[in-house]
Parts: C-alpha cells; structure tokens; sequence
C-alpha cells in the first residue's frame, strides 16, 4: 500500500527558508515531489508534519494559504492512490507522481474553463462561450492573473469574490451571472468525478433579483414609430428592427438573424428560439412586409435585412450589428425623452407588458414569447393554438 508523507527540506543556512516535499512510498521505491512552499525552520513542525502558525500580519496570512494548499495537495494524493489501488491494477510511486502533475495541469479553472470555451466554439454555440469568456476573465481579475485549482475552490473564496464584485459596483443579476457560470463549470468537473463538490457556492448569490423597469407603454411605442428619420439612417434602421422585434412578439435579435427567407412561407414566420431550442409561429403582417420592402432583396439566405452578405463570418456580422443598433436606439431614447436606456430587449419587455396591460392572461403571453419555464401556467394547458397567439399579438399592433 502507497504510503504519503510530508517533509521539509532545509536550507543550507539554518536562518533560510527550506522546501516543502512530499514523499511517496511504494513497493519499496520512494519518489520525492517538490513544491513551491517555502518555510523558515521554526514554522514547521516536524513530529506532526504540519505548518507551525505564529505571528500576524502578511507572514501570519502566507502560512495559512500554504497549510490549506498543503492540506489539498495531500488530499489530491490520497484520492489519486484511492483510485489506483480500486482499479486493481498494478502501479508505481512514478505513477502517482505523474497523475498528481497531470491533474495539477488540466484541473485548474483558468485552464478548464479555456476546455469548455473551446469546446463550445467547435460546437456553434458562440454567444455561450462569450459568457464563460466574461465570467473567466472576471474572475481572472479577481485573482489577478493567479490561476487555482477546482478543488482549491471554497466558499470562503467565493464570498471574497462576490464581495469584489460588488466592490466594483456590479449589481446583484451581474454578481449571479458570473456566479451562475463559475458553478455550471465547477460542477462539470464535478461530474466528470475529477473533484468531490465541496458546495462553494452556497454562500454566494446565485438567483435573480428583481430588474429595473425595461417595458415602455404603447404611447412610447407609437412615438418610436412615428419618428421621422429620414435623415438619420443609422437610427432609422435601428428603430425599424426595434419595431420588427416587436411586432414580432418580442423576438431576440440573434432570432431575427438567422431567420430564413424559407422560414416565411403561406403568411407565418415559423422559427425554433436559439435559447431555447422551442418552436413558434407568427403570423406575417403587412407592416412587417413594409419594414422588409424598404430594404430591397437580401442577397443572403436570411429574411431581414440583418446578415446582408453571404461568405461573411456571420457571427460577428451579427454582434456588430446588434451593437450599433443598441447605440442608436439610445440616441433614439433621447430624442423623445424615455429615461430608460433604450435597447432592443426592450421590445420584449414591452410586448409582454403590453400583452398583459390588454388583459392577455399569462398562459398566452408565455406561449407567445416563447417561455419554457412557465410550468404553473401550463400545469392545466398540454398546449396552445397559435391562432389565440396571433389574436393577441393583433390587438397589440391595432393600438400603435
């Protein structure tokens, strides 16, 4: 049976720091692995092979790191020998040694999350790798630079981060949102049985707070509509596809891309949400048809006159798109006095605002926008005529 223990190299001045190493014994071989940690004599206890804690200050605070990263090394170890010993297999102090290196290499959270962003690009979904990209890099920053292993990962930790955060003036849905991802990571590696879940999050705030009113009234809308741009056509395109994404039921803009000329066909829009994966049907209206007809044929497979080229990367045709829309339906905001920053989310608050002001019940709201996780409102509804839908949208567009 593979046998651990720890030691401490001195020095070869007796007032100088020595090295910490473990010492792995099996079937007679011994292997030495080597750390960083460095101990004055007089901080280490010998007979029981533990880090002698003195003093305050920083000193006080380096040696409590270095007994909690000791104390995961070992554990790291044990595991690693746990496992080798139940695969009944036969296997070496080098062995050990080597998946102890190995795992220190793939299982830090810098690198890990690096796997799954690039796992995620190979497999199209861009925008969610965009996500794990800004939560890395946060946390990145919260570390400044110093990467850490999953099981490393305390709530201790995570609690000096959230604090960090709102530190910086990030709001409670920004703090869940880097929060949400680190655990969606954390608990991969958990079920690829690399790490036992140590619960670090639980802490920390993980849910979603109330957000500030994004909705605008049918007055506001119809002020947007009316606007004449003429001269502006930055911001006139801009408030075209706002009004599009509404007449649309609150349809994202990623949704609006990518739709397909094949998409339109006997009067419905018929389209599968990106986010979701769920299907929908939206009648085509006439003043949809306008908005399309201003803009001449699109020489691209898709309907609007978003992604206008084909041969393009059209992922970033899309961002970029979607950013400079943003920034002029802000100038927008600002010509008629809305006080809330105007994007084109907001079509979707405002829709379902309207819907529900028009006394839509929420079944139908939810059904229209595409909501899967409406369950009390479906609890007694299997499913929805689209028609109900289109009716409701209708008594929408009829107000403007």
């Amino acid at each position: 049976m593979a046998s651990i223990k720890v030691k401490l190299r001195p020095s070869a001045g007796a007032d100088r720091r020595g090295t910490i190493f473990y010492q792995i014994l099996h079937e007679r071989k011994q292997r030495l692995l080597f750390t960083t940690y460095r101990l004055y004599p007089t901080e280490w206890d010998a007979i029981r092979s533990v880090v002698k804690i003195r003093g305050n200050g920083a000193r006080h605070r380096i040696l409590m790191v270095i007994r909690e990263s000791m104390r995961h090394d070992l554990e790291r170890l044990a595991g690693i020998v746990y496992r080798f010993e139940n695969m009944a297999v036969s296997f070496s102090a080098d062995d050990v040694v080597e998946e102890y290196r190995r795992f220190s290499e793939e299982y830090r959270l810098f690198r890990f999350m690096q796997g799954i962003i690039s796992m995620l690009r190979r497999n199209g979904k861009i925008r969610t790798s965009e996500t794990y990209t800004a939560a890395l890099n946060s946390f990145r920053n919260f570390r400044n630079g110093e990467d850490i292993m999953l099981d490393c990962l305390s709530a201790e930790i995570m609690e000096r981060y959230e604090f960090w955060l709102k530190g910086r003036g990030n709001c409670l849905n920004t703090v869940s949102f880097y929060m949400r991802i680190l655990r969606a990571a954390y608990r991969r590696a958990v079920e690829e049985g690399v790490i036992a879940d140590r619960h670090p999050f639980r802490r920390v705030y993980t849910g979603i707070d109330k957000t500030v009113k994004r909705a605008l009234p049918l007055t506001a809308i119809s002020r947007i509509k009316a606007l004449d741009l003429s001269g502006f056509p930055g911001q006139d395109f801009a408030r075209d596809m706002f009004m599009m994404s509404f007449m649309l039921r609150g349809m994202s803009l990623i949704d609006m891309s990518y739709l397909r000329k094949r998409d339109l066909a006997d009067g419905y829009v018929t389209y599968r949400r990106r986010k979701t994966g769920q299907r929908l049907v939206i009648k085509w209206t006439e003043e949809m048809q306008r908005i399309l007809d201003k803009y001449g044929e699109n020489r691209s497979e898709y309907l609007l006159p978003i992604i206008r080229k084909t041969g393009v990367n059209e992922w970033y045709v899309y961002r970029n798109v979607g950013y400079n829309i943003n920034h002029n339906l802000k100038r927008i905001g600002e010509r008629i006095g809305i006080t809330i920053p105007l994007t084109l989310y907001v079509a979707r608050h405002s829709w379902a605002s309207a819907a529900q002001a028009k006394g839509i019940p929420l079944s139908v709201i939810a059904e229209g926008m595409g909501h899967e996780n409406e369950s009390t409102t479906r609890i007694y509804l299997a499913s929805l005529d689209t028609t109900l839908v289109d009716k409701a949208n209708s008594m929408i567009l009829k107000s403007l």
